[in-house]
């Protein structure tokens, strides 16, 4: 009669066992989508990182080679009007690599940003699944060990 109740004893620990095993798979699995969505973010903001950049290099040539055709037009005319329009191209491009350096600034603090976030998420949702693990383990053991005690 005692062999029977520790063998029910050890078939109900394996089968809770085996229960809770499914649940850290499915909570592991769940911290894995959050792994691949952390990535696809950092991902996608490296990416907008990289146009902001792109367009803010684009448009300081735009602007520089503006200043350059400006300098030209007023090398054509009166001596003035070549120092005024020299001076125009210097302050164009100086805003033009003004604009650029904040552009960049600015994409590079996204990236950081977005990468923190997602290494933050990824992070909480690791630490979830190792709570959920860790306490569906001490679970069973005390379902198991109350089984064992007759409780």
């Amino acid at each position: 009669m005692k062999k029977l109740i520790l063998s029910a004893a050890l078939v109900f620990a394996l089968g809770t066992t085996f229960t809770s095993c499914r649940d850290v798979k499915e909570k592991s699995e769940s911290a894995g989508e959050a792994v691949e969505n952390a990535a696809k973010e950092t991902g996608d903001a490296l990416d907008n990182a990289a146009d902001a950049t792109k367009d803010a290099v684009n448009d300081a040539v735009d602007a520089t080679g503006d200043a350059m055709d400006d300098a030209g037009d007023a090398v054509e005319g009166a001596s003035k009007d070549a120092k005024d329009a020299v001076k125009d191209a210097v302050d164009a491009t100086d805003k033009a690599l003004n604009d650029a350096g904040n552009a960049v600034e600015g994409a590079t603090k996204d990236a950081v940003n977005a990468t923190d976030k997602a290494m933050k998420d990824t992070g909480k949702a690791v630490e979830g699944a190792t709570k959920d693990a860790s306490d569906a383990v001490k679970k069973t053991a005390n379902d198991a060990n109350n089984a064992i005690q007759g409780k």
